[in-house]
């Protein structure tokens, strides 16, 4: 776990995010009878890459799917298929766990070579979409826990 936690850590540095999910929010999300998440280490000797990826069902499909928040690869191990290869297993596991048929994750505009691996490994773009987020305090009021 703390191996996961520094990984995404250095994924957040890397792309300039705040990052918030510490050891106990990690425990809570990906142990327990139903995990909120999955993740995936890759060592090689010392911490490579890492995955974080949980399930999601669309009815537009028809099927599960498996949605990636998290894809991480040190800068000395980039371009020599650790990605495809977390991808890979993910996709994987998915598909043990739950039948995932499809992947879904979200790319930032500011890392364009990013974008261009998901592309060549088959990603398209859903311009008919807008991810859209309902933050923390509006998830409470929602649930009825903030007045």
């Amino acid at each position: 776990m703390a191996l996961l936690d520094a990984a995404l850590r250095q994924l957040s540095a890397d792309l300039g995010d705040a990052h918030s999910a510490g050891l106990d929010a990690l425990r809570a999300g990906l142990t327990g009878k139903i995990p909120a998440a999955y993740g995936l280490l890759a060592l090689e000797g010392d911490l490579i890459g890492a995955a974080l990826f949980g399930p999601l069902f669309s009815t537009v499909r028809g099927a599960a799917g498996v949605y990636v928040s998290d894809l991480w690869v040190t800068e000395a191990a980039r371009g020599q298929g650790l990605g495809r290869t977390l991808l890979s297993e993910v996709a994987r596991r998915a598909g043990t766990l739950w039948q995932a048929e499809w992947m879904m994750l979200a790319v930032y505009a500011h890392t364009p070579a990013s974008r261009r691996f998901y592309e060549r490994l088959g990603f398209e773009a859903q311009p008919q979409a807008t991810q859209m987020r309902l933050p923390q305090p509006a998830m409470r009021r929602l649930k009825g826990e903030d007045g």
